[in-house]
Protein backbone atom coordinates (compact mmCIF):
# COMPACT_ATOMS: atom_id res chain seq x y z
CA UNK A 1 0.00 0.00 0.00
CA UNK A 2 3.06 2.22 0.22
CA UNK A 3 4.48 4.78 -2.69
CA UNK A 4 5.55 3.78 -6.18
CA UNK A 5 9.52 3.28 -5.34
CA UNK A 6 8.54 1.25 -2.50
CA UNK A 7 6.23 -1.41 -4.74
CA UNK A 8 9.39 -1.54 -7.42
CA UNK A 9 11.35 -2.45 -4.58
CA UNK A 10 8.56 -5.29 -3.42
CA UNK A 11 8.94 -6.89 -6.91
CA UNK A 12 11.80 -9.14 -5.85
CA UNK A 13 10.28 -10.56 -3.45
CA UNK A 14 7.08 -11.66 -5.56
CA UNK A 15 9.01 -12.99 -7.95
CA UNK A 16 10.67 -15.30 -5.37
CA UNK A 17 7.65 -16.29 -4.55
CA UNK A 18 6.46 -17.38 -7.99
CA UNK A 19 10.13 -18.50 -9.10
CA UNK A 20 10.07 -21.22 -6.28
CA UNK A 21 6.35 -21.84 -5.57
CA UNK A 22 5.09 -21.16 -8.42
CA UNK A 23 1.59 -23.10 -7.90
CA UNK A 24 0.70 -20.47 -5.14
CA UNK A 25 -2.01 -18.16 -5.20
CA UNK A 26 -0.86 -14.51 -4.52
CA UNK A 27 -2.65 -11.49 -3.28
CA UNK A 28 -1.67 -7.85 -3.48
CA UNK A 29 -3.33 -5.59 -0.79
CA UNK A 30 -2.22 -2.15 -2.91
CA UNK A 31 -2.51 1.46 -2.96
CA UNK A 32 -5.30 2.62 -5.44
CA UNK A 33 -2.91 4.62 -7.41
CA UNK A 34 0.38 2.47 -7.37
CA UNK A 35 -2.14 -0.63 -8.74
CA UNK A 36 -1.72 1.25 -12.09
CA UNK A 37 2.39 0.79 -11.82
CA UNK A 38 1.87 -3.18 -11.40
CA UNK A 39 -1.87 -4.12 -12.91
CA UNK A 40 -0.55 -5.93 -16.15
CA UNK A 41 1.45 -8.55 -14.01
CA UNK A 42 0.50 -11.89 -14.40
CA UNK A 43 -0.94 -14.62 -11.88
CA UNK A 44 -1.69 -11.88 -9.40
CA UNK A 45 -4.81 -11.12 -7.43
CA UNK A 46 -5.00 -7.24 -6.75
CA UNK A 47 -7.43 -5.89 -3.84
CA UNK A 48 -6.82 -2.22 -4.11
CA UNK A 49 -6.80 0.04 -0.89
CA UNK A 50 -8.11 4.07 -1.74
CA UNK A 51 -6.86 6.14 0.88
CA UNK A 52 -8.93 8.49 -0.56
CA UNK A 53 -12.15 6.69 1.06
CA UNK A 54 -10.69 7.77 4.74
CA UNK A 55 -12.05 5.28 6.95
CA UNK A 56 -14.62 3.90 4.56
CA UNK A 57 -11.19 2.19 2.69
CA UNK A 58 -11.46 -0.46 5.37
CA UNK A 59 -14.71 -0.94 5.82
CA UNK A 60 -13.83 -1.41 1.41
CA UNK A 61 -10.70 -3.53 2.52
CA UNK A 62 -12.79 -5.71 4.78
CA UNK A 63 -15.90 -6.33 2.27
CA UNK A 64 -13.09 -7.37 -0.73
CA UNK A 65 -11.11 -9.99 1.24
CA UNK A 66 -14.18 -11.37 3.69
CA UNK A 67 -14.16 -14.72 1.49
CA UNK A 68 -10.44 -14.70 1.61
CA UNK A 69 -8.65 -17.15 4.00
CA UNK A 70 -4.73 -17.18 3.47
CA UNK A 71 -1.81 -19.16 5.15
CA UNK A 72 0.72 -16.27 5.05
CA UNK A 73 0.87 -12.56 5.10
CA UNK A 74 3.95 -10.54 4.43
CA UNK A 75 2.56 -7.64 6.55
CA UNK A 76 5.78 -5.66 4.40
CA UNK A 77 5.19 -2.04 4.95
CA UNK A 78 5.76 0.05 8.23
CA UNK A 79 2.62 2.05 8.67
CA UNK A 80 -0.17 2.20 11.09
CA UNK A 81 -2.67 2.50 8.19
CA UNK A 82 -1.17 -0.81 6.97
CA UNK A 83 -1.14 -2.62 10.70
CA UNK A 84 -4.87 -1.56 10.56
CA UNK A 85 -5.27 -3.74 7.38
CA UNK A 86 -3.96 -6.63 8.19
CA UNK A 87 -6.54 -6.67 11.25
CA UNK A 88 -9.17 -7.09 8.43
CA UNK A 89 -6.81 -10.05 7.07
CA UNK A 90 -7.35 -13.44 7.98
CA UNK A 91 -4.36 -15.08 8.00
CA UNK A 92 -2.90 -18.63 10.13
CA UNK A 93 1.20 -16.56 9.40
CA UNK A 94 1.38 -12.59 9.96
CA UNK A 95 5.25 -12.10 8.81
CA UNK A 96 6.56 -8.80 9.88
CA UNK A 97 9.53 -7.10 10.78
CA UNK A 98 11.81 -8.12 13.49
CA UNK A 99 11.68 -6.20 16.83
CA UNK A 100 14.65 -3.86 15.88
CA UNK A 101 13.10 -2.62 12.38
CA UNK A 102 9.60 -2.90 13.32
CA UNK A 103 8.64 0.79 13.16
CA UNK A 104 4.97 2.19 14.46
CA UNK A 105 4.45 -0.82 16.79
CA UNK A 106 4.38 -3.35 13.61
CA UNK A 107 5.07 -6.01 16.11
CA UNK A 108 2.08 -6.12 17.60
CA UNK A 109 0.03 -6.80 14.73
CA UNK A 110 2.52 -10.04 13.50
CA UNK A 111 2.57 -13.45 15.31
CA UNK A 112 6.05 -13.94 13.42
CA UNK A 113 9.15 -11.91 12.41
CA UNK A 114 11.61 -12.07 9.71
CA UNK A 115 15.48 -13.18 10.88
CA UNK A 116 16.95 -10.25 13.08
CA UNK A 117 19.94 -9.22 10.45
CA UNK A 118 21.78 -5.61 10.08
CA UNK A 119 19.11 -2.66 10.44
CA UNK A 120 21.23 -1.10 7.77
CA UNK A 121 19.95 -2.53 4.85
CA UNK A 122 19.10 -1.05 1.35
CA UNK A 123 15.07 -1.74 1.49
CA UNK A 124 15.25 -3.90 -1.20
CA UNK A 125 17.41 -6.24 1.02
CA UNK A 126 14.83 -6.01 3.78
CA UNK A 127 12.18 -6.43 1.88
CA UNK A 128 14.04 -9.75 0.52
CA UNK A 129 14.07 -10.97 4.20
CA UNK A 130 10.72 -12.29 4.09
CA UNK A 131 10.61 -14.63 1.70
CA UNK A 132 14.14 -15.84 3.08
CA UNK A 133 12.54 -16.12 6.49
CA UNK A 134 9.84 -18.96 4.36
CA UNK A 135 13.23 -20.89 3.36
CA UNK A 136 13.29 -19.33 -0.30
CA UNK A 137 16.43 -17.94 -1.54
CA UNK A 138 16.19 -14.67 -3.23
CA UNK A 139 15.39 -14.14 -6.52
CA UNK A 140 16.57 -10.28 -7.76
CA UNK A 141 14.38 -10.15 -11.21
CA UNK A 142 12.18 -7.38 -11.29
CA UNK A 143 9.92 -7.59 -14.69
CA UNK A 144 8.03 -4.78 -14.19
CA UNK A 145 5.73 -4.83 -17.58
CA UNK A 146 5.76 -2.11 -19.70
CA UNK A 147 2.27 -1.31 -21.72
CA UNK A 148 2.24 -1.86 -25.34
CA UNK A 149 -0.23 0.72 -25.54
CA UNK A 150 1.50 3.37 -23.06
CA UNK A 151 4.42 2.92 -25.48
CA UNK A 152 2.28 3.56 -28.69
CA UNK A 153 1.04 6.86 -26.98
CA UNK A 154 4.07 8.02 -25.83
CA UNK A 155 5.58 7.93 -29.61
CA UNK A 156 2.94 9.99 -30.73
CA UNK A 157 4.25 12.46 -27.70
CA UNK A 158 8.00 12.70 -28.34
CA UNK A 159 10.34 12.60 -31.28
CA UNK A 160 14.16 11.80 -31.41
CA UNK A 161 16.57 8.86 -30.83
CA UNK A 162 18.31 8.82 -28.13
CA UNK A 163 16.49 10.41 -24.87
CA UNK A 164 17.14 11.51 -21.58
CA UNK A 165 14.47 11.72 -19.11
CA UNK A 166 14.97 14.30 -16.00
CA UNK A 167 12.44 13.67 -13.38
CA UNK A 168 13.85 16.98 -11.54
CA UNK A 169 10.91 16.26 -8.49
CA UNK A 170 10.78 14.43 -5.45
CA UNK A 171 6.74 14.38 -4.36
CA UNK A 172 5.51 17.10 -3.32
CA UNK A 173 4.50 16.47 0.09
CA UNK A 174 8.28 16.71 0.89
CA UNK A 175 8.55 19.68 0.32
CA UNK A 176 11.84 20.20 -1.78
CA UNK A 177 14.89 19.43 0.71
CA UNK A 178 15.09 16.37 -1.77
CA UNK A 179 15.00 18.73 -5.11
CA UNK A 180 18.51 19.92 -6.89
CA UNK A 181 18.52 23.48 -8.75
CA UNK A 182 16.94 24.40 -11.52
CA UNK A 183 20.26 26.04 -12.80
CA UNK A 184 22.05 22.33 -12.17
CA UNK A 185 19.26 20.62 -14.37
CA UNK A 186 19.24 22.90 -17.25
CA UNK A 187 23.14 22.93 -17.13
CA UNK A 188 23.17 19.25 -17.43
CA UNK A 189 19.98 18.94 -19.86
CA UNK A 190 22.36 21.01 -22.72
CA UNK A 191 25.65 18.87 -21.55
CA UNK A 192 23.36 16.21 -22.73
CA UNK A 193 21.66 17.67 -26.16
CA UNK A 194 25.54 19.85 -27.05
CA UNK A 195 27.69 15.93 -26.27
CA UNK A 196 25.53 13.61 -26.57
CA UNK A 197 22.81 14.33 -29.19
CA UNK A 198 20.16 13.51 -26.45
CA UNK A 199 16.71 14.70 -26.76
CA UNK A 200 15.80 15.88 -23.37
CA UNK A 201 12.23 14.85 -21.38
CA UNK A 202 11.27 16.16 -18.43
CA UNK A 203 8.99 14.19 -16.29
CA UNK A 204 6.86 14.13 -13.31
CA UNK A 205 3.47 15.01 -12.26
CA UNK A 206 1.05 17.58 -12.19
CA UNK A 207 1.69 19.61 -8.85
CA UNK A 208 1.54 22.97 -9.25
CA UNK A 209 5.48 23.05 -8.07
CA UNK A 210 6.61 20.21 -10.67
CA UNK A 211 5.65 22.54 -13.38
CA UNK A 212 6.99 25.50 -11.91
CA UNK A 213 10.32 23.69 -11.52
CA UNK A 214 9.67 22.02 -15.01
CA UNK A 215 9.13 25.78 -16.32
CA UNK A 216 12.37 27.19 -14.54
CA UNK A 217 14.35 24.69 -16.21
CA UNK A 218 12.89 25.33 -19.79
CA UNK A 219 13.63 29.09 -19.12
CA UNK A 220 17.66 28.36 -18.77
CA UNK A 221 18.25 25.81 -21.16
CA UNK A 222 19.72 27.06 -24.64
CA UNK A 223 18.12 23.41 -26.27
CA UNK A 224 14.96 23.52 -25.11
CA UNK A 225 13.73 19.92 -23.68
CA UNK A 226 10.97 18.59 -24.24
CA UNK A 227 8.53 19.33 -21.06
CA UNK A 228 5.92 16.18 -20.43
CA UNK A 229 5.59 17.22 -16.44
CA UNK A 230 2.00 16.41 -15.94
CA UNK A 231 1.07 15.21 -19.39
CA UNK A 232 1.40 11.43 -18.95
CA UNK A 233 -0.76 8.49 -16.81
CA UNK A 234 1.99 6.03 -14.69
CA UNK A 235 1.83 3.61 -17.34
CA UNK A 236 3.01 6.44 -19.93
CA UNK A 237 5.06 7.13 -17.54
CA UNK A 238 6.85 3.92 -17.48
CA UNK A 239 7.15 3.66 -21.05
CA UNK A 240 8.71 6.93 -21.39
CA UNK A 241 11.42 5.93 -18.94
CA UNK A 242 11.53 2.27 -20.49
CA UNK A 243 12.63 4.02 -23.81
CA UNK A 244 14.94 6.41 -22.43
CA UNK A 245 18.60 5.88 -22.48
CA UNK A 246 19.41 7.26 -18.94
CA UNK A 247 17.06 9.09 -16.09
CA UNK A 248 18.79 11.75 -13.74
CA UNK A 249 16.63 11.98 -10.83
CA UNK A 250 16.58 12.45 -7.27
CA UNK A 251 15.16 10.35 -4.68
CA UNK A 252 11.68 9.79 -6.14
CA UNK A 253 9.59 7.08 -7.31
CA UNK A 254 10.14 7.30 -11.08
CA UNK A 255 14.12 6.47 -10.38
CA UNK A 256 13.03 3.32 -8.86
CA UNK A 257 10.75 2.45 -11.59
CA UNK A 258 13.63 3.24 -14.11
CA UNK A 259 15.90 1.09 -12.36
CA UNK A 260 13.75 -2.16 -12.12
CA UNK A 261 13.19 -1.05 -16.08
CA UNK A 262 17.18 -1.93 -16.71
CA UNK A 263 17.32 2.32 -17.94
CA UNK A 264 20.73 3.28 -16.29
CA UNK A 265 19.72 5.71 -13.23
CA UNK A 266 21.62 8.57 -12.56
CA UNK A 267 20.24 9.44 -8.38
CA UNK A 268 20.79 12.71 -6.62
CA UNK A 269 21.54 12.27 -3.09
CA UNK A 270 22.43 14.50 -0.49
CA UNK A 271 18.89 14.60 1.71
CA UNK A 272 18.68 11.08 1.99
CA UNK A 273 20.93 7.76 1.99
CA UNK A 274 21.48 6.19 -0.85
CA UNK A 275 22.56 3.02 1.02
CA UNK A 276 19.16 2.79 2.11
CA UNK A 277 17.07 4.07 -0.75
CA UNK A 278 19.41 4.51 -4.26
CA UNK A 279 18.42 3.38 -7.67
CA UNK A 280 19.10 -0.11 -6.49
CA UNK A 281 20.45 -1.81 -9.76
CA UNK A 282 22.64 1.65 -10.54
CA UNK A 283 24.50 2.37 -7.36
CA UNK A 284 27.55 3.21 -8.65
CA UNK A 285 26.06 5.91 -10.87
CA UNK A 286 24.55 8.04 -7.49
CA UNK A 287 26.09 11.22 -7.24
CA UNK A 288 26.47 10.63 -3.56
CA UNK A 289 26.69 13.46 -1.36
CA UNK A 290 25.12 12.53 1.49
CA UNK A 291 28.08 12.17 3.82
CA UNK A 292 29.06 15.49 2.80
CA UNK A 293 25.63 16.63 4.17
CA UNK A 294 25.67 14.79 7.68
CA UNK A 295 29.38 16.38 8.09
CA UNK A 296 28.18 20.08 7.48
CA UNK A 297 24.41 20.31 8.80
CA UNK A 298 24.90 17.67 11.82
CA UNK A 299 28.38 16.88 12.47
CA UNK A 300 27.27 12.72 12.14
CA UNK A 301 29.42 10.50 9.65
CA UNK A 302 27.07 7.67 8.20
CA UNK A 303 27.74 5.06 10.86
CA UNK A 304 26.69 7.65 13.34
CA UNK A 305 23.60 8.88 12.56
CA UNK A 306 20.71 7.08 12.53
CA UNK A 307 19.99 4.32 9.15
CA UNK A 308 17.60 6.75 7.15
CA UNK A 309 18.46 10.14 8.53
CA UNK A 310 16.96 12.44 6.19
CA UNK A 311 18.08 16.00 6.29
CA UNK A 312 15.55 18.20 6.04
CA UNK A 313 17.53 21.24 4.77
CA UNK A 314 16.22 23.24 1.56
CA UNK A 315 20.40 24.03 0.63
CA UNK A 316 22.01 20.39 1.11
CA UNK A 317 21.08 19.18 -2.38
CA UNK A 318 23.05 22.25 -3.76
CA UNK A 319 26.37 20.17 -2.60
CA UNK A 320 25.64 18.43 -6.03
CA UNK A 321 27.74 20.19 -8.74
CA UNK A 322 26.29 19.73 -12.85
CA UNK A 323 30.25 18.46 -13.31
CA UNK A 324 28.91 15.65 -10.59
CA UNK A 325 25.68 14.79 -12.43
CA UNK A 326 27.50 15.01 -16.32
CA UNK A 327 30.90 13.02 -15.07
CA UNK A 328 27.92 10.33 -14.03
CA UNK A 329 26.00 10.33 -17.20
CA UNK A 330 28.73 9.98 -19.80
CA UNK A 331 29.82 6.97 -17.85
CA UNK A 332 26.03 5.76 -17.83
CA UNK A 333 26.54 5.92 -22.21
CA UNK A 334 29.33 4.59 -21.87
CA UNK A 335 29.05 1.23 -19.80
CA UNK A 336 25.55 0.80 -20.93
CA UNK A 337 25.73 2.09 -24.31
CA UNK A 338 23.77 -1.70 -25.50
Amino acid sequence: MSAIGDITHALPVLRTLQHHWPKTRITWVIGKNEHALVSEIDGVEFITFDKSLGFGAYRDIRSKLADHRFDVLLHMQLSLRASITSLLIKAKIKLGFDRARAKDMQWLFTNEKIFPRSTRQHVVDSFIEFPRRLGLEPVFKWDLPVSARAVENVKQMISGDKFLAINPCAVAKSRNWRNWTAEGYAEVADFAAEHHGMTVLLTGGPSSDERNMADAIAALCSHKPHNMVGKTTLPELVALLHLSHAVIAPDTGPAHIASALGTPVIGLYAATNPQRAGPYNYKELVVNKYPEALRKYYELEVNDAPWGKRIQNDECMALITAQDVTARLTRALEDYSA
